[in-house]
């Protein structure tokens, strides 16, 4: 598309409630954290490793039975989380302002061998880890 010289009417969101397409086979629990593949862009519960993104919380529980994007489900950014902190690489002190890796659909933790980051540790509380996503 070329260049305009006119006025715009440009849609907006403000991108914190998300409608994201489901892999197939795939259930998501309400609560959980959401990570996209990237070469499919299909939303799993909380897979991390080096091909997928954090995305947020899961604000429903969905299950797709179908194929890859047949169902989508609404994710929250944009917003502080309390996840759990890892029992083997947990994120401490040092960590505060810093980023923290996905280890599962609820936990964070501070090493990110191969994970995908989680998001920025805001707070660390005795129960879990604030995480800005």
């Amino acid at each position: 598309m070329a260049q305009t010289y006119k006025d715009r009417n440009t849609p907006m969101m403000d991108g914190q409630l998300l409608n994201l397409p489901m892999g197939a086979g795939i259930s998501i629990p309400a609560g959980t954290i959401v990570t996209v593949h990237n070469s499919t862009g299909m939303a799993y519960a909380g897979v991390s490793n080096v091909n997928t993104v954090a995305m947020g919380r899961a604000e429903e529980s969905k299950q797709n039975s179908g194929a890859d994007g047949s169902v989508s489900i609404l994710v929250r950014r944009g917003k502080a989380f309390k996840w759990d902190n890892s029992p083997t690489e947990p994120v401490t002190a040092t960590g505060l302002g810093r980023v923290c890796y996905v280890q599962d659909n609820q936990t964070v933790c501070r090493n990110g061998n191969n994970l995908c980051v989680a998001g920025t540790v805001l707070q660390i509380d005795p129960d879990g880890v604030w995480v800005q996503m």
